[in-house]
């Protein structure tokens, strides 16, 4: 499964919404965060959960096991102010450790930090910067210090482009190596380093990637389907269509609608989805050459092989060169029939393809579910 951004995304403007909904004058906040993680865990390294003092909390750092002791540490920093660090071991089998016997079988560290509203660089203020990105960016956050525990928690947003000049009093030319490294490959990394003074720092890099941006070409009923499930992922929605054939409720789910004839203006970038499904010979052929040129990452066309193959042989030489991310039919076969199943297998074929994955079943795995970080 990999580097799982869209929910983290979505859970991200969960949080963010809830902080900006707090009065703050009178509740205060903690956010839990996941920062490193041995073996098998449900949820994994940037899983967050915003806490508030009267006890209710968004988000998650588990399948729900963890959240009860979450709450009670995420209170305690909002009571004390201090950031602390708790490590859930279920891989030890001590009757006093915390998830004993809750079945995750690894080791979670989490990072537990009070956030202060008039800080104008607390994380939440950190994190909304992340939202609106359309490339891949990077979050520093101090997760182990031998020097002051206060510091914990500290986080710094970086672009690709930025040239980072020190982070936790480490030199910025050695935090700057580690950002390239981590976009290098595209995951994220926890680094040690020692600072002039002597102390010893442990930072997480962690990579997000920006939300999968799909694309849809059509307006008949199965439209529907896909959108639903594009929102339900946390997918940013574009739609290319006849505008007045699109349904009011499909309209609502998507951030931009295009008519047929204006298909490139649709931006497209490295996390671009697009799915051709017109259901109209016609349109897909004057649509495929225009998406293709725009190089999404993943390029689909609804439909059988036959009927690929004779717009193939009707197509310039330049639109029939063999393309890894073009894909017809689409969708994997899971036997697909109604319009939310067919939507499910192409949502399942996209997400396999931008995280690089087999679509094996996990059963017939040897290795990890997850890469290991």
């Amino acid at each position: 499964m990999g580097n799982c951004n869209d929910h983290k995304v979505k859970e991200i403007r969960k949080i963010i919404a809830a902080y900006d909904a707090t009065d703050h004058a009178h509740e205060q906040v903690a956010l839990a965060s996941v920062v490193h993680v041995e073996e098998s865990s449900y949820r994994r390294v940037g899983a967050r959960m915003l806490v508030r003092s009267n006890g209710k909390w968004v988000g998650g750092i588990s399948g729900g096991c963890l959240e009860g002791d979450a709450l009670r540490c995420s209170q305690k920093a909002i009571f004390q102010q201090q950031p602390a660090r708790v490590v859930y071991d279920t891989l030890n089998e001590e009757d006093n450790q915390i998830g004993v016997g809750l079945g995750c079988n690894g080791r979670i560290e989490v990072l537990f930090t009070p956030i202060d509203p008039a800080d104008p660089n607390n994380e939440i203020e950190q994190l909304r910067r992340i939202v609106p990105a359309r490339e891949a960016v990077f979050l520093l956050k101090l997760i182990d210090t031998s020097g002051d525990q206060t510091a914990l928690g500290t986080t710094h947003f970086v672009t690709p482009q930025q040239a980072v000049e020190n982070f936790a009093d480490l030199p910025g030319v050695l935090v700057q190596t580690q950002v390239k490294l981590a976009q290098a490959r595209r995951r994220n990394l926890v680094f040690s380093a020692s600072t002039p003074q002597g102390v010893r720092q442990r930072v997480l890099v962690e990579f997000l990637r920006p939300e999968t941006q799909l694309v849809l070409a059509g307006d008949n009923y199965d439209i529907h389907a896909f959108a639903g499930i594009a929102r339900e992922l946390g997918w940013e929605l574009s739609i290319v269509c006849r505008r007045r054939k699109l349904s009011k409720e499909v309209y609502q789910l998507a951030t931009a609608v295009y008519e047929y004839e204006q298909a490139d203006q649709v931006p497209v970038n490295d996390y671009t989805a697009v799915v051709l499904m017109t259901h109209d010979y016609k349109w897909d052929k004057q649509l495929l050459p225009v998406f293709r040129a725009k190089q999404p990452a993943y390029l689909g066309m609804l439909g059988p092989r036959k009927r690929w193959q004779k717009m193939q042989a009707e197509l310039p030489e330049s639109d029939r060169a063999d393309d890894p991310n073009f894909f017809s039919p689409v969708g994997l076969d899971i036997g697909a029939e109604s319009p939310e199943e067919i939507a499910l297998a192409i949502a399942a074929e996209i997400t396999m393809h931008l995280r690089q994955q087999t679509g094996v079943s996990l059963r017939e795995k040897d290795s990890p579910i997850h890469a290991r970080e």
